[in-house]
């Protein structure tokens, strides 16, 4: 008999309802819908996403719980390379797809299914990046995309879905929300355009603090594992506690315009308290434990690494061998930083490590030094300008021309 299994990434939203029915009712599919959890889901979320994809018709659902993956695989290394997608963008949705597409991937080769279906629409990352990744784990495996083949808008889909008697809110919201433990992205009209700021009312979490807080957030070989002196059970914790302090202060709050795999410019507002402090926290201790040549291989890796996550090659080997020079950069990464949270912004105030770089034992920049003498600066000064002094008088120069 043919395999006529097929698994569904799905959200419980428009397009993966719309894709449950269609494949299952009108193309015959026995479809098996899989959500995957990196941080976005409460518990009570999942119930109702599983409750409502019972009610469609499909033959099982699974929710695949991939947080402390999404972690240990993705988000470590962004610390590491204090990775922000064009100085902005801390890649929390980009970063999140992937992991989402693995964990998909790897459920379809357990379930022995022969499709795999995602309701990406065809102008968006998303399609690349799941294409990319099925294609690349379950080759064999055919990959069906109705909203994309069809060229389904919004409309169509929820005329289909009323002809097939489901129930859901089809009233679509003002502004699209996609939370995950690396941040939240919002997407809205203002968006759209270039000039328009996202007002207040779009901002998932309000501000409600107001009143300035002094807040520690103690680092190990690079990885959060404390805030104001209270160690956490693992990193996912730390990073969920540091949201609840610091989103009421609606810090990290921006608009990211970038360049998508296909070819267009988009604009996408988002909220990432906790990942904006970690990584200028970690930034910071790095600056401090770091030598020159340290920081600026970082820098050079940390954007392509970071460009290449966007673009869903998560799996190009090179991507591990990267991972490889952040992992061994991180070994003194060790410290304390100290952090003043105030509404809008944050401000790092220090940090305090027993690997700090600046040890007065060896000067005080602008000072005093303590472990050279005057003639040795001279002659270095000497030796370390001497190709430029030759360069000029060789060609004659007096001037900068």
């Amino acid at each position: 008999m043919e395999n006529k299994k097929l698994v569904l990434a799905f959200s419980g939203g428009l397009d993966t309802t719309y894709c449950a029915i269609y494949l299952s009712k009108i193309e015959g599919y026995e479809v098996h819908a899989a959500c995957v959890n990196t941080g976005g889901f409460s518990e009570e979320e999942i119930d109702k996403i599983k409750t409502h994809a019972q009610t469609l018709g499909i033959k099982s659902f699974t929710c695949i719980d991939a947080r402390e993956r999404f972690y240990k695989d993705v988000i470590k290394f962004l610390i590491f390379g204090n990775i922000l997608k064009n100085n902005t963008y801390p890649l929390s949705v980009s970063a999140e797809r992937i992991i989402q597409a693995v964990a998909i991937a790897e459920f379809t080769q357990q379930l022995g299914a022969a499709y795999i279906a995602h309701g990406s629409t065809g102008a968006g990352n998303d399609q690349v990046r799941f294409d990319m990744v099925f294609n690349t784990i379950i080759p064999s495996v055919k990959v069906i995309t109705p909203i994309r083949d069809h060229k389904l808008s919004r409309e169509d889909e929820i005329q289909f879905l009323k002809s097939q008697q489901v129930v859901m809110d089809f009233d679509k919201a003002t502004y699209s929300i996609n939370k995950g433990l690396w941040g939240t992205s919002v997407g809205g009209k203002e968006t759209l355009s270039s000039h328009l700021p996202l007002p207040e009312n779009a901002w998932p979490t309000p501000l409600s603090k107001q009143t300035p807080e002094e807040i520690s957030l103690l680092f190990e070989k690079g990885e959060l594992v404390g805030i104001n002196n209270q160690l956490y059970a693992n990193p996912v914790e730390a990073i969920n506690a540091l949201q609840v302090i610091a989103a009421p202060f609606a810090i990290g709050r921006d608009i990211h315009v970038g360049d998508t795999i296909i070819g267009i410019k988009g604009r996408v507002g988002f909220e990432a308290a906790a990942p904006m402090l970690i990584i200028k926290g970690h930034h910071a201790i790095e600056k401090h434990t770091l030598t020159k040549w340290q920081l600026y291989w970082k820098d050079q890796l940390s954007a392509w690494y970071g460009n290449w996550m966007h673009e869903g090659q998560f799996l190009d080997p090179v991507m591990r061998d990267m991972e490889a020079f952040f992992e061994h950069s991180q070994n003194f990464v060790s410290g304390t930083v100290f952090i003043t949270l105030k509404p809008y912004h944050f401000q790092i105030n220090g940090i305090t490590s027993n690997h700090d770089l600046m040890s007065a034992k060896f000067g005080s920049y602008g000072e005093m030094n303590n472990t050279w003498s005057g003639e040795d600066v001279k002659g270095f000064a000497k030796i370390f300008g001497n190709q430029t002094t030759i360069h000029r008088m060789v060609n004659n120069q007096n001037n900068l021309s």
